[in-house]
């Protein structure tokens, strides 16, 4: 070392430090880098991200390798500053030498490149693969018999390299990045993904047409009458039954009675014939299998059955859509006609009101973990049916009841605006 002139001694140190730099930044980039991002490129045909990809799906390999070589230059690095600081100062320079090296390592060789490749792994992942394939193939005898020992390490606390393999998401998790997109994903859609995200929590009781609000065709009415509902109804397809809804005789589609009344045809009897087997939905569907059942069974109307074969109400495809896309309206109060805001702040709201669409819309914190309708609710809270001119006070919020009819409340004044905080 003694022939060895100090200028090529410094610039070999130069080089260990700038090594030491590539392995310290490299690692963190390719640990840190987007596993989904990086796999898409992959599937794009990226030469970087291919190499990045095979290489991590053996990170104990990867890891023994760059630690190997960090820490070779490292006490390479050391090594050497010691023999330049003897041949400069003496064996009392040795400290200055180390501590002198310690920061240079520190600041040029570990803070820096790590937190560059933290900021963008790519830039520093993808031209790392390139050089570390190939090492991993020349070193690996000598990378085998330190995993090995690690391993068997690890193997200890239960740990393996295989019980780890890929990442996977949770549906929380899968939110929270759908939530974060907002630079890459426009609102509109971030919302009707979170929306299809929480169709498996919703059932078809949620947002079914319960069986007293049913609009259906009873045979007992006259063909006038008849007549009269099909012209003015809003639903393509009706219910079609006999003396009383639990009488069903199918479901006819509205455009076969249009033409059986254009051609002079149009009786009960022909109703009967026209009318086709209902599609049935047992209660407590999830509203995302309901979806694909919709589409594997080419419907989009179906009646809602408990376990004892009971109308419980029925459900379109056009419902579960709208809790993807949201209300085919643009005004809130449209959404739902059975709310009607008030010139003092206040809302009109039927009892048959769903309380799920009441939060979703106007973002009421009622609770929803129990009845559909605001009369259950208010019912459920109160333990008895109120009077009319009752007041109460639920979640915070003043309420009047304006109308009951029998055993349920018919119309509710709530004062939003007016929420007062809950005692705990």
């Amino acid at each position: 070392m003694n022939d060895i002139p100090l200028a090529m001694l410094f610039g070999i140190l130069l080089l260990l430090i700038l090594l030491s730099a590539f392995f310290s930044g490299s690692e963190t980039a390719l640990m840190t880098i987007n596993r989904y991002r990086l796999r898409h490129m992959k599937n794009t045909g990226h030469p970087g991200a291919i190499r990045a990809d095979k290489i991590l799906k053996r990170p104990d390999r990867l890891i023994g390798l760059i630690l190997l070589g960090n820490n070779f230059v490292n006490i390479l690095a050391s090594s050497l500053a010691t023999i330049i600081a003897i041949r400069i100062g003496g064996e009392s320079a040795i400290a200055v030498a180390a501590l002198i090296l310690t920061m240079v390592i520190l600041i040029f060789a570990e803070v820096t490149p790590k937190t560059l490749a933290a900021l963008h792994p790519e830039r520093l992942a993808f031209p790392a693969a390139f050089i570390y394939k190939p090492l991993l193939r020349l070193l690996y005898p000598l990378i085998w018999i330190v995993n090995w020992i690690a391993n068997g390490l690890l193997h200890w606390f239960g740990v393996t390299p295989e019980s780890s393999q890929g990442q996977t998401l949770s549906q929380d998790e899968l939110r929270t990045v759908v939530a974060e997109a907002e630079a890459m994903v426009p609102k509109s859609h971030q919302k009707m993904l979170l929306s299809i995200l929480d169709l498996e929590n919703a059932t078809v009781e949620e947002i079914m047409i319960p069986r007293n609000e049913v609009d259906g065709i009873d045979l007992e009415d006259t063909i006038e009458e008849i007549i009269n509902q099909l012209e003015t109804g809003f639903y393509t397809r009706i219910v079609v039954f006999d003396d009383g809804i639990d009488n069903l005789v199918g479901v006819v589609h509205i455009r076969n009675a249009m033409i059986a009344m254009a051609q002079g045809e149009f009786t009960k009897k022909k109703i009967r014939e026209m009318a086709e087997e209902p599609y049935y939905i047992p209660e407590g569907t999830p509203l995302n299998r309901q979806l694909l059942n919709f589409q594997q069974e080419k419907k989009g109307f179906g009646l809602v059955v408990d376990e004892y074969g009971d109308l419980l109400g029925l459900i379109t495809l056009a419902d579960v859509l709208e809790e993807i896309v949201g209300e085919f309206t643009t005004d809130p109060s449209d959404s739902i006609p059975d709310v009607q805001p008030q010139q003092d702040g206040s809302f009109l709201v039927a009892g048959n009101a769903e309380v799920r669409e009441l939060v979703k819309i106007f973002k009421w914190d009622l609770p929803e973990d129990g009845p559909r309708t605001l009369n259950g609710v208010i019912i459920e809270y109160m333990e008895t049916i109120p009077q009319p001119g009752t007041s109460l006070l639920l979640r915070g919020y003043p309420m009047e009841i304006l109308q009951s009819h029998k055993h349920a409340i018919k119309m509710v004044r709530i004062w939003p605006d007016q929420r007062k905080p809950q005692q705990i």
